[in-house]
């Protein structure tokens, strides 16, 4: 609890606030798949809260960018984008942020820089540190006062892809504002991390490039969020990279498709009684931040904007046919 002291009321409850509309964002997404309203593959956050707000809330989004996976519903949120665009891209609707062209695992907003999720396994990787070079080469040639750091999500199925490797590599040589994320949710799909990875300890893996790395409790949003600021500050300072493994868990499948039978229910119990949504709720109602009937009000108030984000999928109109022929090349 001695963590809270270092914030006030209103930003704590803003935190709070973020972490369960990404929550019950999510639930909605779920129903409404389940109903048949979303289609294609849909890949859910519950559980991850902490890591997407406690990371994205040390960033400057003006001068930061973000590029994840195609687990990336709760990043666009924690970005600022509006619920309604989310959704409605999950409905296929042409109000969608992607125009309806990408759904779940193509979250996308240039003016909040979410620079997208990616639903192949790892590209976002070698795309974001593009991105942290550019920042670094802009600096380097006068045009900014500062580098813009870039976080680059993955989950620890990722890390074993080749563009990791080379990604790290370049950010080293290179001295690029990066900060390479791994969601450790402890599952490549539906195979546990201890069955394809000879070394577990994946902040180690950052020493072969020598470049900095670092495990930190994905489950407390207050501890991703301090470790991640120092981390900001000195990569946009040095253009120093790291690695960071950040623990957590995902209380859903793989997907919609994934029943999730390879863990055990006394497992996932365990991992929900570290539920960040619970874990800073309790801190604040000890602090005397927070009731039990401002944190109902605050859920009922989130659900109701949820249900106008499904509402507003439902009225917003199919992408006309001629759209197909667009937003295929650059300009």
């Amino acid at each position: 609890m001695s963590s809270l002291k270092k914030y006030d009321k209103e930003f704590l409850t803003g935190l709070l606030y973020d972490m369960l509309m990404i929550r019950r964002f999510e639930e909605k997404a779920g129903q409404m798949y389940g109903l048949k309203k979303i289609g294609g593959f849909c890949h859910l956050y519950n559980g991850q809260e902490g890591v997407a707000l406690g990371t994205i809330r040390a960033l400057d989004l003006k001068r930061d960018y973000v590029l994840t996976s195609y687990r990336d519903h709760g990043h666009a949120l924690a970005c600022g984008m509006d619920p309604n665009a989310v959704m409605a891209e999950l409905y296929g609707k042409i109000t969608g942020c992607s125009r309806g062209k990408g759904g779940s695992m193509h979250m996308f907003d240039a003016e909040n820089h979410m620079l997208g999720g990616n639903g192949i396994v790892g590209a976002q990787i070698p795309i974001a540190t593009g991105v942290a070079f550019k920042s670094a080469y802009e600096y380097k040639l006068g045009k900014t006062k500062d580098m813009g750091v870039t976080l680059c999500y993955f989950g620890d199925g990722a890390i074993h892809q080749g563009a990791f490797h080379e990604s790290l590599n370049l950010a080293a040589i290179w001295k690029i504002p990066v900060i390479y994320i791994v969601e450790n949710n402890q599952f490549g799909m539906g195979t546990a991390v201890k069955r394809v990875s000879a070394v577990e300890d994946f902040a180690v893996k950052a020493e072969g490039y020598g470049i900095e790395g670092r495990t930190v409790d994905g489950m407390n949003v207050l501890t991703v969020l301090e470790a991640m600021k120092e981390m900001v500050e000195e990569s946009r300072k040095t253009g120093k990279a790291f690695l960071v493994d950040l623990k957590t868990y995902r209380y859903k499948g793989h997907s919609m498709s994934d029943p999730a039978k390879y863990r055990t229910k006394e497992e996932l119990e365990n991992y929900k009684q570290q539920d960040p949504i619970v874990q800073l709720k309790t801190d604040m109602i000890g602090a005397k931040f927070l009731t039990e009937d401002e944190f109902k009000k605050m859920d009922d108030e989130i659900k109701k904007r949820v249900a106008k984000s499904v509402e507003f999928a439902e009225e917003s109109p199919e992408p006309p046919l001629h759209t197909m022929y667009e937003d295929i090349y650059a300009e």
